[in-house]
């Protein structure tokens, strides 16, 4: 979120300032899922992590490469979110872990 003063000189200069999902036209569920799949990229590099797995390791136990890993926690479109949601339970998160990283809201 943009400070008001910032906003207003942005305005005051004559720049549009809005959202990210107002400029790229996006409908609210599309907004959604943008957001769903930023906060599993999100929680997998911190499950990751505090499992103290490597990309490498990870890669290993979802049967995928180290660098798919890192677009799983970069966020890749070309990602699915079957495999994002196989590599955070592969990091050991829980059901619940996973329904509460989808329910996030990502600034």
């Amino acid at each position: 979120m943009m400070d008001s003063k910032k906003r207003k000189r942005l305005e005051r200069a004559g720049f549009a300032v809005g959202s990210a999902a107002e400029f790229l036209g996006l409908s609210p569920e599309e907004t959604a899922l943008i957001e769903m799949r930023l906060a599993l990229s999100r929680t997998l590099r911190e499950r990751r992590s505090a499992a103290g797995l490597t990309q490498v390791a990870l890669a290993r136990l979802t049967g995928s490469s180290q660098s798919r890993v890192a677009k799983m926690e970069a966020g890749d479109p070309s990602v699915s979110l079957d495999l994002l949601i196989r590599a955070l339970l592969a990091a050991g998160a829980t059901r619940r872990e996973v329904g509460q990283a989808l329910s996030r809201r990502v600034a």
